[in-house]
């Protein structure tokens, strides 16, 4: 078993604890932590929420949530111990201060690090935070809020300003999962660690870039808060955007969380606006109809939701980045819902060598694949002597780093690592109030100039690669998406 370096002493309180993030994600992620050994015994871990539930009704849950979330063989006998550090308070986040008065005198005194993890809706978000200034929780604790911060700018930005009220901006740790992801790291490792790439890393030498997060699934029980914010919203605000500026950005002048989250922040100010004709141009979206995914069937997003909506399930966008680095290399984003396989992966295209010495042939151009699911790893496509007689023959093969096949240590997944960043207090990972407000700025911009042009909304089956104008928009420029990267 891995050994890790315990993290200080804490009281975490997950508001939402009987919610689908929890159960699937925070509680087995928290059990992980504590089977390596970094998790001591007097750390305390308190559910909140507005179900009636006893101290050991959630113990009971933990219990099915962790063992379900199990990576290996589920110790009954390690859980027990974990089971001990696990308590219950029931809050109506919407009904008032007695549930925080309650929650107040189950913490006491603060002991070490104190902090609120909000695995609820971010309507609610104030409204806690508000409710845990008034028990006097706030004070030098610390407040985690999933993503969306809102869904568009205006409330992303009320919703900044009232948990700014009762919490400064350092004790504010705004999440995005992806960025707890090993090859999402790696990322700035291989760039700033390494004199091979940096000096290639512009739009002298880089053909485009390609940036897909890819779902089998459907809404799977969220047509309600999906149908309203669609794909733009739930995955290219955060996470597709997050990806864009750690590929993109400048070399920042230490790791500290303020240097690298201002040379992020660079990037989303540098993005080219949309207008309504280059939104038409540019991007594509659409809603999948019924097919087939994994070999059976799946129905429409229509039926799904159970009336008509425009609401779209696949974005794709030709986004350009204004900058001296990357002034007329396009960004190519696409993500969907339903689509033939799950994957996440950036590829960096280079531009083909000047002169065909080996003939059209060799013309397969060097690509760098950053694989982020569901196999992370790095995989750099070079061009290579074919071994035999017959002539020179030239092949493209990968050398290809698998973190699965290279790597014997289990190493922690995005939750697991991104909630010990939060106990060390580590910002780097987490989203700064001015960076969540400028990537919604421009993607408020590309909703209205959709509006304005009166952008249609393609479709595609479900189990298929996407909408055929997604193809179009990088066949009309002589590119194509790339899809088995394996």
């Amino acid at each position: 078993m891995a050994q890790f370096i315990p993290v200080p002493a804490f009281d975490l309180v997950i508001v939402g604890a009987t919610g689908d993030l929890a159960r699937r994600k925070l509680l087995p992620a928290l059990f992980h932590r504590f089977l390596d050994g970094q998790i001591e015994a007097g750390a305390r871990i308190i559910g909140a929420a507005r179900s009636e539930m006893s101290r050991d009704a959630f113990r009971a849950f933990a219990q099915d949530a962790c063992r379900a979330g199990a990576r290996e063989a589920f110790d009954e006998a390690t859980f027990a111990r974990f089971a001990a550090l696990l308590d219950y308070v029931q809050i109506d986040a919407a009904g008032g201060g007695e549930g925080f008065a309650r929650l107040a005198e189950v913490l006491g005194a603060a002991t070490g690090v104190r902090i609120f993890y909000l695995a609820t809706s971010p309507s609610l978000y104030v409204r806690i935070c508000e409710g845990l200034g008034a028990a006097g929780l706030a004070a030098d604790a610390r407040v985690v809020l999933e993503k969306p911060i809102g869904t568009d700018l205006a409330s992303a930005q009320a919703i900044n300003a009232g948990v700014g009220r009762i919490f400064p901006e350092p004790a504010i740790f705004r999440i995005d999962h992806y960025l707890g992801k090993e090859t999402v790291q790696n990322l700035l490792v291989l760039r700033f660690a390494n004199t091979l790439f940096e000096p290639l890393w512009s739009r002298t030498m880089i053909d485009h870039v390609q940036i897909t997060v890819a779902e089998t699934l459907g809404v799977e029980g969220r047509a309600s808060y999906y149908d309203q914010a669609g794909a733009l919203r739930d995955m290219v605000q955060n996470h597709l955007l997050q990806l864009l500026c750690l590929t993109a950005m400048e070399p920042p002048n230490s790791l500290s969380a303020d240097h690298v989250r201002t040379e992020k922040i660079k990037v989303l100010e540098a993005l080219r606006p949309f207008d309504a004709k280059s939104a038409r141009a540019d991007t594509v979206r659409a809603q999948y109809r019924a097919g087939v995914v994994g070999g059976a069937p799946v129905p429409g997003y229509v039926e799904e939701v159970g009336q008509p909506t425009r609401t779209e399930t696949y974005v794709a966008i030709r986004a350009e980045i204004d900058n001296w680095r990357w002034a007329g290399v396009p960004f190519y984003l696409r993500t969907g819902k339903r689509l033939g396989a799950r994957r996440s992966h950036i590829v960096v295209t280079f531009k083909p060598v000047p002169h065909a010495l080996f003939g059209p042939v060799t013309q397969t151009p060097n690509r760098l694949v950053m694989r982020l699911q569901p196999d992370e790893g790095v995989q750099l496509s070079m061009q290579f002597k074919e071994p035999g007689p017959g002539g020179l023959r030239i092949k493209s093969a990968p050398l290809n780093l698998s973190y699965a096949d290279t790597f014997t240590l289990r190493y922690p997944d995005a939750y697991e690592r991104l909630l010990m960043d939060v106990v060390r207090g580590n910002l780097s990972l987490f989203m700064r109030r001015d960076e969540v407000e400028t990537a919604w700025a421009w993607v408020d911009g590309l909703i209205d100039a959709w509006a304005q042009g009166d952008a249609p909304v393609e479709s595609y089956a479900a189990g298929s690669e996407g909408p055929l104008a997604a193809a179009l928009l990088l066949a009309r420029h002589d590119r194509g998406w790339l899809e088995d990267l394996e």
